[in-house]
C-alpha cells in the first residue's frame, strides 16, 4: 500500500472536468485523506483544455505532485498534454468514444473505458464524468458509498431519480473496471486514513468566511479572477448576518464605497486582481489621506494587462507596496495557506482599524483557487479590535460656537481617536486635500509637516501582526536558507526536505508581512545562512529585491523564478537548488 498518489482528470472547458475533480476529491476528504487540487482552466467560458490535479495522501499536503499516477481523459488532447507526467507503471482511464493512444514513449497502462457510451444507457451522456469516477474509485478500491452523500448534496435538489442515476453511472463505472482488471491495482492502493473530519477548501472562500468572523457586513466588488469566488460566497452567506454585497459598476466605484462604509463604522472590503488593485490607487491613497480603515484583498495572476487571468503569478507585490502616489502608512500581509487565509483576513480588518490605514491582504491565483485540505478552524482565536473608535460621545470635550472635533489630532503614537458620523461632540472636516487636526484645509508648511509625520508615525515602530514571517529552522549555520511568499510555501518544504535526505543543512522561511518589512526576523536567518535562495513566481526577483532593500547581503541572494503562469513543482525547488550549490551559482 502506498501513502500518497495523484490523480488528474481532463477534458474540454464546460464538460463537467470541475464537477467531475469536486465529486472525487470530496468522498476523499470525508474518508479522512489529505488532499491539494489545483485547476488549469483557459480564460473564457467553454472550450480549451481544462484539468484538476488532485493529490491525495495520508500526510498533510500543500503542493502539486512532479507526477501522475491516474489520468482521466475525455479526450485525446487530455492525454497528449498530460501523459509526460505519467509513471511508467501510472494508468490512464480514457473514453473509448475517441479511440485513445498513447504517445510514443509513454509506458502508462491504457483503459479504454466507453464513459458516453455506458452514461448514455443510464439515461444521460453528462453523467461520462460519473462513469469515471467510479471506475476511479475501483482502481482505488475506494467504497462506492462514500460517493452517495456527496451526489445527494450536490443533486438532491433535482429528485431522488436523479440521485439514483448518478450513482447508478458510478456503481457502472466501478463494475467496469472490475471486469477490465479484476478489481483495484495493488500498487495504487492507499493506507487507510486516520477517518479525521477536517474541511476542504479554496483560499478564497477562507478570506470571505475570516471577513464574516471579522464582523465585516458589506463587500463591495466587481467580479474578476481570480477573486470573484470571495464574492460569490459572501452573497450567499453575508445577508444571513446582516450584510450585503454590492456588485459595482467597476473597481474605483467598489474602493470608494468601501472607504464610505467604513467611515459610517461598518467593517468592509473589496477584492479583485491586478488591474482591479490598479484603478484603485488613487482611492487608497484617500484611505490613508483621511485615515479611514479599508481592507482591499488582491488575488494575483499573470499579468501586465489582462495578462494571464487563469494563471499563476506573483508580480503585484511592488505594486501593492509602492503604486500610491504620495506617502501615507500602509500595511500589506500576505497569507501562505488556507487557514491563514481565514486567520490573517481577521487579522487585516483589526489593523485597518487599530492604525486607521488601508490593508491589503494578498493572495494568489495558486492559493486562492487551489483547493487544500484545512484543520477545523478555531472560532475561539477570534478577536476584534476596532482601535481608538469612539461610539459614544458622552466622553468627548463639549464643542463650543465653531470649534471642532479634533479628528486628526497629534498623538504621540500617531493615531488619532475616530468618530463616528453622528456622534455628539465629535464634528469635523474629512477631506483628500492636506488638514489640519480637526480635518479643515490646510496648505501651511509646518501644518504639512507635522501631519505628514503623525502618519507615518503610525507604523514607526511596527505593526502587531501575528507571525509576520513562518520559520522552519533546523540548523544555526544552514548550507541554504530558501525564502518565498503565499502559495510556495508547501512546495519549498517538499524540495527542502529531498535537499536534506541528500545531505544539505535547509532553512525555511516564509514571509507573511510585507510592509512594514519585517527586517529584525528576517536578517538573522539571512545572515546566518551561507547561501540564500529566494522562490517567486515571477521575472524580476521582487520578492528577493525586497529583501536586499531591508537586509542588505546582496551578495548570497538569488533567485528561481517561475513566469509561465504554473505553480512551482517540489522537482524544480529541489534540481535548482542542488545545481545552485553545486556550481555554485547562488
Amino acid at each position: 500500500m502506498i501513502k500518497q498518489l495523484s490523480w488528474k482528470v481532463g477534458g474540454q472547458q464546460g464538460e463537467g472536468i470541475d464537477s467531475t475533480g469536486e465529486i472525487f476529491s470530496t468522498a476523499l476528504n470525508r474518508l479522512g485523506y489529505y488532499l491539494y487540487g489545483y485547476r488549469h482552466f483557459s480564460s473564457r467560458i467553454k472550450g480549451g483544455h481544462s484539468n484538476t490535479k488532485i493529490r491525495i495522501s495520508t500526510r498533510p499536503i500543500r503542493s502539486v505532485s512532479d507526477d501522475l499516477d491516474i489520468l482521466v481523459a475525455f479526450d485525446q488532447e487530455t492525454i497528449d498534454l498530460n501523459a509526460h507526467e505519467l509513471h511508467a507503471d501510472g494508468v490512464v482511464l480514457a473514453d473509448s468514444k475517441f479511440n485513445p493512444v498513447l504517445p510514443e514513449g509513454i509506458q502508462a497502462r491504457l483503459f479504454s473505458i466507453p464513459f458516453t457510451g455506458i452514461a448514455q444507457d443510464v439515461g444521460l451522456a453528462q453523467m461520462k464524468n460519473m462513469v469515471a469516477v467510479g471506475a476511479s474509485s475501483a482502481l482505488l478500491g475506494l467504497p462506492l458509498e462514500a460517493f452517495h452523500s456527496v451526489i445527494e448534496g450536490k443533486f438532491a435538489r433535482k429528485g431522488e431519480q436523479v440521485v439514483e442515476k448518478n450513482m447508478q453511472a458510478i456503481r457502472e463505472g466501478a463494475d467496469r473496471i472490475q471486469q477490465e482488471c479484476g478489481g483495484p491495482l495493488e500498487r495504487l492502493l492507499l493506507e487507510e486514513s486516520d477517518r479525521k473530519k477536517r474541511l476542504y477548501m479554496i483560499g478564497n472562500d477562507a478570506i470571505a468566511l475570516g471577513a464574516i468572523a471579522a464582523g465585516a457586513r458589506l463587500m463591495a466588488a466587481y467580479p474578476i479572477t481570480p477573486s470573484s469566488e470571495i464574492m460569490e460566497y459572501l452573497i450567499k452567506r453575508l445577508p444571513e448576518f446582516g450584510g450585503t454585497v454590492v456588485q459595482t459598476e467597476d473597481e474605483i466605484a467598489a474602493i470608494s464605497m468601501v472607504i464610505g462604509a467604513n467611515f459610517g463604522g461598518v467593517r468592509a472590503l473589496t477584492a479583485s486582481a491586478g488591474p482591479g488593485l490598479s484603478l484603485m490607487t488613487e482611492a487608497i491613497g484617500l484611505s490613508g489621506m483621511t485615515e479611514t480603515p479599508a481592507v482591499i484583498v488582491d488575488t494575483q495572476r499573470g499579468g501586465p494587462s489582462t495578462g494571464l487571468p487563469t494563471k499563476q503569478e506573483q508580480s503585484d507585490i511592488n505594486a501593492m507596496i509602492y503604486s500610491t502616489h504620495g506617502e501615507i502608512p500602509k500595511i500589506v500581509i500576505a497569507p501562505s495557506t488556507v487557514e491563514e487565509c481565514f486567520y490573517d483576513t481577521i487579522q487585516a480588518f483589526n489593523l485597518a482599524d487599530r492604525y486607521q490605514c488601508p490593508v491589503i491582504l494578498l493572495s494568489d491565483l495558486a492559493l486562492s483557487l487551489g483547493k487544500q485540505t484545512v484543520e477545523p478552524l478555531d472560532y475561539n482565536r477570534i478577536h476584534i479590535d476596532r482601535g481608538k473608535l469612539v461610539t459614544d460621545g458622552e466622553g468627548l470635550k463639549e464643542l463650543e460656537n465653531s470649534e471642532l472635533f479634533k479628528r486628526y489630532e497629534v498623538t504621540e503614537e500617531g493615531v488619532s481617536p475616530r468618530v463616528l458620523p453622528g456622534v455628539k461632540n465629535g464634528l469635523h472636516h474629512v477631506t483628500g486635500v492636506e488638514h489640519d487636526e480637526t480635518g479643515r484645509p490646510s496648505e501651511q508648511a509646518l501644518n504639512r509637516k507635522k501631519m505628514m509625520e503623525k502618519r507615518l508615525r503610525k507604523l514607526g515602530q511596527g505593526i502587531e501582526f501575528q507571525d509576520p514571517v513562518h520559520i522552519h529552522a533546523r540548523h544555526a549555520e544552514p548550507d541554504l536558507l530558501i525564502v518565498g511568499i503565499n502559495s510556495t510555501r508547501g512546495v519549498i518544504q517538499e524540495g527542502m526536505e529531498r535537499l536534506e535526505e541528500n545531505g544539505v543543512k535547509v532553512n525555511h522561511l516564509h514571509i507573511r508581512q510585507l510592509l512594514p518589512f519585517p527586517t529584525d526576523q528576517v536578517k538573522p536567518l539571512v545572515d546566518r545562512a551561507k547561501k540564500v535562495v529566494v522562490v517567486e513566481n515571477n521575472a524580476t526577483g521582487q520578492l528577493a529585491n525586497l529583501i536586499k532593500l531591508h537586509v542588505g547581503m546582496g551578495e548570497k541572494i538569488s533567485h528561481i523564478l517561475k513566469y509561465d503562469g504554473n505553480p512551482f513543482l517540489p522537482s524544480e525547488i529541489y534540481n535548482q537548488c542542488k545545481e545552485m550549490l553545486v556550481h555554485g551559482h547562488v
